[in-house]
């Protein structure tokens, strides 16, 4: 049918300009940034120093108690008072607040994860509309809440002592990011602010609010889709159209033509793509997305149209009895796939901060290593669109929390009510995005109430208490929140809680998924990862320090380079007891370092090892355990912690380790027992062959035992292609005075390759190594060949370059040869050259 377009009914006007901000109790305005947050607006205006320099953190407790009025002016165009119906719209409210339009409040905000909507039509005007935000104090509106309560919900991660509020864990009563209250990997700096954009949007007639692109089936011959279209209207209307548009070849897929009433109304439109084009995740395909427009049309006239991007898929989260328990996997498009990937956290304390650049970076850097999943973990937000665009894009999935974490919450009455508006606002927002693979009620929540002691200190006082938690613990997790998912997503798997595996018991190893801290928490040997199982391990971890080049860009003076100084321990929000972890375990598996930066290097050379180790064993479980995501992928301000890149995105040993462990082919070396077993894993959906060598090497290169064949690996499986008794393959050899070297060329002729450790790292008799280096020119930096006669252990080159980027980093290499590095970076020759520094695990004794 055709149709004559014209100029869309629908205007939207932007409202980020002329903001001012002050604090209430006062009179003084200062410029103020919207997006953003108090806190950087009192940075900007010179108020405050920067919150994650050195010890500046403590001082800025205040803010949080402070009320805070943020208000501008602002003028419409004539074409937009034309229009029929005008809304104000907040994307984001951070969190308690009141607005004002011309001297009405118009709507008292008290979610910070919701979008809110408020028909303002009669109190607008052409010119002069003051629009004004009161932020009230998050402090100041919960306290009272927790001071009104004869016991006290628990909230492990809350710092309060830290903000001067003593016990008062207050996080649990405000819809508020948690990770704002202080974390054990983050400060506590509580903000305020329009945190995500606001505008004024007109129509007349009428306007699509919401399409839903429903993938009733899909298969490789066809995918059956019903489009469900959301619909407003300002009057009764005859004869409308409705169609759905594939973008790049112009067709019509489907059309729905009726009448509409005045109101909301909601249509259908059913359509099949024959053979289409599905989206895989990174690895196993292109992630391709459709771009379906929707076309609202009434007497020849176009008055809306909205495109979605969308990946066609058959994605499901398989949960089914089998004779170990139960499985936990993602089948996509009918395949099995193991997840691999980490948990993602914010990027930022201050969360406006965060660009699309930043975002991007977030998201190459997980794709770049391999990676396909990532959890968007409880304690944060959920993420601004740009970020499921760029999952969609780059063949990322998502296991996505509520916002809820090791924590119990209020559950009932209008909290209840607000949490159900929030999980409905953020499904509706997000179910259209391909990488979204299950939605989970909360984080580690079922198991602290279980098995950390909370219940037991709850019914010591008054077990009616106990029982109410846990009774708005079901209705929160079990009734209201899935209910959300099944409406308004059908077909997307919902988990009740990470770790999970039935309702009112403790996880473990044979059902659903595992978090697992007896390494690290635990105490347990680095070792104990080759050996621990589980369907799904959603986290695990272990702690170390940012690089020293980026430990001086918050602790710049000599004076702070201890772990245990002042400034470096306000920067470890595990206390000392991580710090003393850091190092028990360093000294454990490693000789001593000689000062503060060979300890930096040797912590982060630990922690890939041990990390390294875990993902191995993980892979080496497939298909029992079908899933390994890390914790963390990134970090919210400069500090120790479980993140792979630092604050400044600057990758730690584990990233890189993380790209060769992650591969499509892992070859994996292990002793087990008397024996040294090569494990083949691959990721690949077909079947593939090649030629397996295995080496004992001294460090020296000379050949203590040689291995080769061609072999066989299955695709989407782990097998044994090797083993042999460890004492035959050493020949007399000391354990300390060999490594095993294992490369597997594949038919394609890419290598695959591993070395493996017989022995702790400070048992490993490694020769000290003379390292020498090439430099060349190359487009964008240099190219750096490094070359030693002996084998040299996790070299890491480094160069006055914050912003420098390296194609490989705490690498080996091997003896009599050589590893050529990229280095992206700014730096002239001469600066580059001069400020070169190799660092290699043999030297830093």
């Amino acid at each position: 049918m055709k149709h004559t377009r014209m100029k869309l009914k629908t205007a939207v006007k932007n409202l980020h300009e002329g903001w001012k901000f002050r604090q209430a109790r006062l009179t003084n305005w200062y410029p103020a940034t919207v997006p953003g947050v108090v806190h950087t607006d009192l940075l900007q205006n010179k108020i405050i120093e920067d919150p994650f320099f050195r010890l500046n953190e403590r001082g800025l407790q205040w803010i949080d108690k402070e009320d805070w009025v943020y208000e501008t002016c602002f003028t419409l165009a004539a074409d937009m008072m034309r229009k029929e119906n005008m809304e104000l719209v907040f994307e984001g409210l951070d969190t308690y607040a009141d607005v004002y339009l011309n001297d009405e409040c118009i709507l008292k905000a008290d979610n910070m994860f919701r979008r809110w909507s408020i028909p303002v039509r009669q109190y607008i005007r052409e010119e002069n509309n003051i629009l004004k935000v009161y932020f009230h104090s998050p402090v100041k509106i919960d306290v009272p809440k927790w001071d009104a309560l004869p016991y006290q919900y628990p909230a492990s991660n809350d710092q309060s002592e830290n903000g001067g509020l003593f016990n008062k864990k207050i996080s649990i009563f405000a819809r508020k990011a948690g990770y704002h209250y202080g974390w054990d990997w983050g400060p506590r700096l509580v903000t305020s602010g329009i945190w995500r954009p606001v505008y004024i949007r007109a129509w007349s007639d009428l306007r699509i609010n919401d399409v839903f692109i429903e993938q009733k089936e899909v298969g490789a011959g066809r995918a059956v889709i019903a489009g469900h279209v959301e619909l407003d209207a300002d009057k009764d209307m005859d004869g409308v159209l409705v169609t759905i548009t594939d973008e790049a070849t112009g067709r019509v897929l489907g059309e729905w033509q009726a009448d509409l009433k005045r109101g909301t109304n909601r249509v259908t439109v059913d359509f099949v793509l024959h053979k289409p084009k599905l989206w895989w995740s990174n690895g196993l395909g292109e992630p391709f997305l459709y771009r379906f427009r929707t076309d609202i049309i009434a007497g020849g006239e176009l008055l809306d149209s909205k495109t979605e991007r969308v990946g066609i898929r058959s994605l499901k989260v398989v949960h089914q009895p089998d004779k170990d328990g139960h499985t936990f996997y993602i089948e996509l498009n009918g395949r099995p796939v193991f997840a691999k990937g980490a948990n993602y956290i914010p990027s930022d304390n201050f969360l406006p901060r965060v660009t699309p650049e930043n975002y991007k970076r977030t998201i190459l850097d997980a794709a770049g290593v391999n990676m396909n999943m990532l959890r968007v973990w409880g304690g944060g937000i959920y993420e601004n669109d740009v970020f499921y665009d760029l999952c969609d894009e780059h063949g990322i999935m998502i296991w996505q929390d509520f916002m809820f974490a090791c924590s119990m919450y209020p559950a009932e009455g209008a909290l209840l009510d607000n949490i159900h508006q929030e999980a409905v606002d953020n499904v509706k927002r997000l179910r259209n995005h391909a990488c979204i693979a299950l939605w989970c009620g909360n984080n580690e929540c079922q198991d602290a109430w279980l098995g950390w002691g909370w219940k037991c200190e709850i019914e010591r006082q008054n077990k009616e208490y106990a029982d109410k938690i846990w009774a708005q613990y079901r209705q929160q997790y079990h009734v209201t929140l899935p209910g959300v998912v099944r409406e308004y997503a059908p077909g997307t798997f919902y988990w009740p809680s990470s770790p999970f595996a039935f309702e009112g018991e403790m996880s473990g190893t044979t059902d659903g998924d595992r978090h697992y801290w007896s390494v690290w928490h635990g105490k347990a040997p680095i070792s104990d990862y080759d050996s621990e199982k589980s369907r799904f391990f959603s986290e695990y971890g272990f702690q170390s320090f940012p690089e020293f080049d980026s430990v001086k860009r918050y602790a710049p003076y000599p004076e702070d380079w201890d772990i245990r100084s002042e400034v470096m321990m306000s920067h470890q929000r595990g206390g000392d007891h991580a710090n003393g972890l850091i190092e028990t375990y360093l000294l454990n598996e490693y000789k001593k370092p000689r000062d503060f930066r060979a300890f930096l290097y040797m912590n982060h050379v630990l922690q890939g090892d041990a990390i390294k180790t875990a993902i191995e064993s993980h892979r080496r479980q497939m298909p029992y355990n079908m899933g390994t995501l890390f914790w963390q992928h990134n970090d919210c301000w400069p500090v120790a912690s479980w993140a792979s890149r630092d604050y400044y995105g600057r990758w730690k040993a584990q990233h890189y380790y993380t790209r060769k462990v992650y591969d499509d082919i892992l070859i994996s070396p292990v002793v087990e027992g008397d024996d040294l077993k090569v494990y083949a894993v691959s990721d690949r959906l077909e079947n593939t062959s090649g030629r397996l060598q295995l080496q004992v090497c001294r460090f020296d290169g000379t050949v203590v035992y040689h291995w080769d064949k061609s072999v066989g690996i299955s695709g989407n499986d782990s097998r044994v292609c090797f083993s042999a008794p460890l004492a035959k393959l050493l020949e007399g050899a000391d354990r300390g005075t060999v490594y095993v070297r294992v490369d597997y060329t594949d038919k394609s002729g890419r290598v695959y390759h591993n070395n493996y450790c017989l022995d702790k790292q400070k048992n490993m008799n490694y020769p000290k190594v003379d390292l020498q280096t090439e430099v060349r020119s190359i487009e964008g930096g240099y190219e750096v060949t490094v070359s030693t006669d002996k084998f040299a252990r996790a070299v890491c080159l480094s160069v006055a370059d914050n912003e420098s980027v390296y194609s490989d980093n705490y690498f080996d290499v091997q003896p009599k040869s050589s590893v050529q590095v990229q280095v992206r970076t700014r730096l002239s020759a001469e600066a580059f050259n001069a400020s070169l520094r190799l660092t290699c695990l043999n030297n830093e004794f």
